[in-house]
């Protein structure tokens, strides 16, 4: 069965009591916010549909949000806003689940951010040696890749340290260019024989935190809009949610468009074919 490719988002928005959106890739690059999400949200929010904003950002949510609002998406255009680094910093805090419970106090952080273990009883270290765990955030700069860190996997491997992935993403466009992010990291330690724990999608606890925001209800028909088919399009199916793919984010150079464009049939099929997932609908960019 084919996937059908709508103009944006205002033919189906009625069918759907609330949304779950991504952040990169559909509602900004990182840099700029995109033409027509901005309007998309307004009308949403005009028609009394409640969005969730679920991001893969290694942060916390109001770091996040306070970037959003200076790409010009006013807190009054979601409900809530949910970031892979504020669901690792919540679980980290209740350490409730023998994973978390096992970690050790001295982590290793790769890539830290500032914040993300400000409240949190664990100290930082500086080396291999001295760690407890790995706390991945991402990578430092556009020019790094995983083989920037083989060395240091290979021997936090070896030690069997527990490796905490705070982004799941492997990679993000960041205005127009590739990012490396800690998911790529994730892979590779898990090919050493490592052990990961991920925060964010498209694992199901996120989904729960997500859900649980929005204040639906059950039975409520819920929405998940995403650029990525890896983490937004197998995350929503995990949840049991409905999922619209933008074609014009993480995939847009496998589809042979620029961001924003409308990709050849075909070559959405040959995308989801390899790719083994498949959205309930896609559309080129968060329009309405």
């Amino acid at each position: 069965m084919s996937v059908p490719l709508l103009d944006g988002l205002g033919a189906i928005a009625g069918d759907y009591d609330g949304f779950i959106l991504d952040l990169w890739g559909v509602l900004h690059d990182g840099v700029r916010a995109y033409p027509g999400a901005v309007d998309c949200l307004e009308r949403l929010a005009a028609a009394g549909k409640p969005v969730v904003i679920l991001s893969n950002a290694p942060r916390r949510a109001a770091l996040a949000a306070r970037r959003l609002t200076e790409l010009g998406v006013g807190d009054g255009l979601y409900r809530s806003l949910l970031t892979s680094g504020e669901a690792a910093w919540q679980v980290l805090r209740a350490r409730s689940d023998p994973f978390h419970a096992g970690l050790g106090r001295n982590c290793l952080e790769i890539a830290g951010d500032e914040t993300l273990l400000d409240g949190l009883d664990f100290d930082k270290v500086a080396t291999i040696d001295a760690a407890d765990f790995l706390l991945v955030i991402g990578v430092r700069g556009f020019d790094e890749t995983v083989e920037t860190y083989a060395d240091l996997l290979a021997d936090a491997a070896a030690r069997r340290l527990p490796f905490v992935c705070v982004n799941p993403d492997r990679t993000v466009i960041y205005g127009g260019r590739p990012f490396v992010c800690a998911g790529a990291l994730a892979a590779r330690y898990e090919e050493l024989g490592g052990k990961v724990r991920y925060h964010g999608k498209p694992h199901p606890q996120v989904y729960g935190m997500a859900l649980e925001r929005l204040g639906l209800g059950a039975g409520a028909r819920v929405l998940a809009v995403g650029d990525s088919l890896h983490t937004d399009i197998a995350g929503a199916r995990g949840a049991g949610l409905a999922s619209v793919l933008v074609t014009g984010g993480i995939h847009h150079d496998a589809l042979g468009i620029a961001p924003g464009d409308s990709p050849a049939p075909d070559r959405l099929e040959a995308l989801y074919t390899a790719e083994g997932m498949r959205p309930d609908i896609a559309i080129p960019a968060f329009v309405w």
